[in-house]
């Protein structure tokens, strides 16, 4: 049973000299197997005599299930279980990360195009995929809603009939999934100060994760009764007690462990086949594989949100923001996920990271017949940036004022008051980070140009050949956004880690075992760092993540070093402070250091904080291991209120500004990104390496969504139009520009080690970054991602 330490860790407590710890660039252990292509992800996993399970999804996106037919595929050679809702094995059927709406199986209707209907297990996958295609379902199509007027209409269809959940009785109507306000000060007397008054009507399409490992996992049933799932997941303990009840069997009977993760972006923090791939070993009494192609994958995850932003701002003549007004309207899709959750990021970050004393604030999430939408990278922020950076350009241009020097006048430090009424507590280098991106250097004007001609790879268009730059045209743009690490509005966040040090070999060794989800993101690199830094060992050994330890939540949010982290960290410093314990018993009479001196452990020896060496860690411990496992928690957070939105509802911020610098040829439309320059502040780089990686990523994340990334709804039927990447694009190589990076470290007393969680703010900023830098070389309003050539040209 694991312990509870409720606290805050302290800074930098113990020093080391071990190679690989806090501060350095250790390579990832994994890093080497990863690009060489030896990685064993979960799509790889095998077990003998195991058999392959399909998925049959729904072909329309709001329908009532006349009949299921399943009698041919039962028929098929080779298919040992084909299973509809009727045959799950226990009275729970639906699940869900907030709220359990989600059936595992579609019961008496149909709410979204390619929501699971019926699930096949046969010796081959193709056998599989043939005899779900025999499975005859009879549909009688409903009225679709696909948009706000359709869902908020007085007669609107209901997309959930009879809701029960716990924001059922909050909301203004049935297909709001939740509805967040926040009021602070009196918006229309600082309305009638504002000498300029801006509007906006924004609009944010929908972005997929895109990661290249396709969903995936072997549930193996087990003597016991209980089944062993082996599954890329995010969140390990989430996903169990979820499954659990729809099995029918205790948790404990459900044992879960990661198989290798190829990319996640918050797209695997929902259930996808974890629970088809149990319920049908559980039905042969056989392994089962499932295994997502691209096309399934499209309809297997959440995806982000899609948004209308409606938004006011006013400023005085000498350039002070007055008050903001604003509405964001969320498109959840089918089913919950996380969209409430979403929704209360969305509206208490929606005024970005600005000094507003007046704002009246509203976001609401939906429930339509569109794909399910739930976590992605930037979590309801990344919209709300998108349209209060477009509001700050705006503001600035009537203003006539540079748009940097705009943002800088209002820009929030330590101590500025949030919409929520929470004071941001730790450094808040908003002013100072623009300035970083406005201070750099311009790229060379005209790069395209060699002695040969013009380098076409170098253009709007590339190798497509289209301009040799006749009617290309530089453009500039700023932005910056703020995010909140880690959950929030009073979720009990923690995590659990199990610290283990003992002889082998004749060498102190650590172990340190956590259900922490690797999902590229490189907790396994930061754990044995923090291991080595606080115990003082060389050889640190990562346990494989499983539910046979304490739960250390989602790897989402930008949680994971400060959470799972702060679990080691502690951990570490109790399995150290009973290590020396062992030293004083043994060793103590022989020097009376063991008592008066600061001791640490250093280099595998007892060393007083002046240096002098005491005892060698395997003289102390001998045949004897040291082991904790116990909880951290971060300090308490609180529930937004539900009618003023008030609340200290955010443990951390973080921050990131970018400048883009893109070229567009106005002609035809077409967009090159040629830098996009980041500066951000992260606390303390535990991993400076890792650091700059995940800057870049998400700086690429935001780009994609800037000009190419949307998954394409047809409104007329609710149906994916473009479910593979052939007609969903991500940047490539070539399309990825220069990401310089200016990381700030100004440690938050909070946080251990004064970490800032670092994976999400710099999606935020970038995307609207590069859409100012496109207004700035074209002069178009653009209110719309991703911008598209026929936005450039107007032949839309």
């Amino acid at each position: 049973m694991a312990g509870t330490t409720t606290g805050i860790p302290t800074n930098v407590t113990q020093r080391s000299r071990a190679k690989g710890g806090i501060g350095e660039s250790t390579l990832r252990p994994d890093g080497t197997l990863k690009v060489t292509g030896e990685f064993a992800y979960s799509s790889d996993m095998w077990h003998e005599d195991m058999l392959w399970g399909q998925i049959l999804r729904s072909t329309v996106a709001h329908a009532e299930i006349v009949s299921i037919d399943t009698s041919e595929a039962l028929a098929t050679s080779g298919v040992y279980a084909v299973m509809t809702y009727d045959d799950l094995p226990a009275p729970m059927k639906y699940y869900g990360m907030e709220f359990q709406d989600t059936p595992v199986l579609a019961h008496g209707k149909v709410r979204h195009h390619g929501e699971p209907v019926a699930l096949v297990a046969a010796d081959h996958p193709e056998t599989a995929r043939r005899a779900a295609a025999k499975i005859k379902i009879e549909y009688r199509e409903l009225p679709l809603v696909t948009d706000e007027a359709s869902a908020l209409a007085p007669d609107a269809v209901l997309v959930h009939e009879n809701r029960v959940d716990h924001h059922a009785a909050h909301v203004p109507h049935p297909n709001i999934v939740h509805r967040q306000p926040i009021i602070r000060g009196d918006v229309e007397e600082a309305r009638r100060r504002a000498d300029v008054i801006v509007e906006g009507e924004y609009t944010f399409g929908m972005q997929d994760q895109a990661f290249l490992g396709p969903e995936s996992g072997l549930a193996v049933p087990a003597e016991d009764g209980g089944v062993d799932l082996y599954v890329a997941t995010q969140w390990l303990h989430s996903d169990l007690k979820q499954i659990a009840p729809v099995l029918g069997l205790p948790e404990e009977k459900v044992r879960m462990t990661m198989a290798g993760v190829g990319g996640a972006f918050g797209g695997r923090e929902d259930i996808s086949m974890q629970i088809h791939a149990s319920v049908l070993a559980l039905r042969t009494g056989k392994p089962v594989k499932i295994v997502y192609n691209r096309f399934e994958s499209f309809f297997g995850h959440v995806h982000r949100h899609p948004a209308k932003l409606y938004y006011e701002h006013g400023a005085t003549k000498d350039g002070k923001l007055t008050h903001m007004k604003c509405k964001i309207v969320l498109d959840g899709g089918a089913y919950a996920s996380s969209t409430a959750s979403v929704v209360g990021n969305a509206a208490s970050l929606s005024a970005g990271p600005y000094v507003i004393d007046h704002v009246d604030i509203e976001a609401v999430g939906l429930y339509t017949n569109n794909p399910p939408c739930g976590a992605m990278r930037g979590f309801g922020a990344v919209q709300a940036c998108f349209a209060y950076e477009a509001q700050m350009d705006k503001l600035a241009a009537k203003l006539g004022m540079d748009p940097v020097e705009f943002r800088r006048l209002n820009a929030m430090e330590q101590g500025t008051i949030m919409p929520t009424g929470q004071p941001v507590d730790s450094p808040a280098p908003v002013a100072e980070l623009l300035r970083r991106v406005k201070a750099r250097p311009l790229p060379p004007e005209r790069q395209w140009e060699t002695t040969a001609g013009a380098d076409v790879r170098a253009l709007p268009g590339g190798l497509s050949n289209t301009t040799h730059g006749e009617g290309v045209v530089r453009g500039v743009g700023y932005a910056v956004g703020v995010k909140n690490v880690g959950f929030s509005e009073g979720f009990d966040d923690y995590s659990t880690a199990k610290v283990r040090i003992e002889v082998i070999n004749g060498e102190a060794v650590a172990t340190v075992h956590t259900a922490a989800a690797e999902v590229g993101q490189g907790g396994v690199t930061i754990h044995a760092q923090i291991a080595r830094t606080e115990l003082g060992v060389q050889q640190v050994t990562i346990h494989p993540a499983d539910t046979q330890v304490g739960s250390a939540g989602s790897t989402s949010a930008a949680r994971q070093t400060y959470m799972t982290g702060g679990a080691i960290k502690n951990s570490c410093e109790i399995v150290r402070e009973k290590v020396l314990e062992i030293g004083r018993r043994k060793f103590g009479a022989y020097h009376p250091a063991w008592a008066t001196a600061e001791l640490l452990l250093e280099g595998g020896k007892v060393v007083t904080d002046g240096g002098e060496v005491l005892a060698d860690l395997v003289d102390v411990l001998e045949d004897q291991a040291v082991e904790v496992e116990e909880e951290w928690r971060h300090r308490p957070t609180e529930a937004f209120d539900l009618r003023t939105g008030q609340g200290n509802g955010h443990v951390q911020y973080s921050f990131a500004a970018h400048r883009a610098v893109v070229e567009v040829d106005t002609e035809l439309g077409l967009v090159k990104v040629i830098e996009l320059a980041c500066a951000q502040d992260v606390g303390k780089a535990l991993n400076p390496l890792s650091v700059v990686g995940q800057i870049q990523g998400g700086t690429t994340q935001g780009l994609g969504v800037a000009v190419m990334e949307e998954i394409i709804v047809d409104p007329k039927t609710a149906k994916v139009k473009n479910p593979s990447f052939t007609d969903y694009l991500i940047p490539t190589i070539l399309d990825t520009p220069t990401i310089p990076v200016d990381y700030l470290e100004l440690a938050d007393p909070n946080a251990p080690y004064g970490v800032r969680g670092i994976g999400e703010a710099p999606t935020l900023s970038s995307t609207p970054a590069v859409l100012a830098a496109i207004r700035n070389a074209t002069g178009l309003e653009l209110n719309k991602t991703p911008v598209r050539p026929e936005h450039l040209t107007g032949t839309l």
